[in-house]
């Protein structure tokens, strides 16, 4: 099982600036496998099940294997993600 990237449903912006696309940039060029579950493009105040996860409305957020949430600004977690510090089966030792 992948972890999960929670990320906005616009998947055709691609642009450095947008925070879900930088965290799923950086996955991808660290080659870490994961799923996309997508959630709406609107007001983050209409989130209630990412509320639920994290504790907060904002998107992107991982969830990873071992069922750990990790919600920061995005990019912190690419920096985190390129560091190698997340691989399929959670934080690097």
């Amino acid at each position: 099982m992948a972890i999960k990237l929670h990320r906005c449903s616009a998947l055709f912006v691609k642009i450095d600036g947008h925070p879900c696309w930088r965290v799923q940039k950086a996955l991808d060029e660290a080659g870490v496998p994961y799923e996309i579950v997508k959630h709406q493009w609107a007001p983050w105040s209409k989130r209630p099940e990412i509320q639920e996860l994290s504790g907060q409305r904002k998107l992107p957020v991982i969830e990873l294997e071992d069922g750990t949430v990790v919600r920061e600004e995005s990019a912190r977690m690419a920096k985190r993600i390129r560091s190698g510090e997340f691989s399929a089966g959670g934080p690097a030792t």
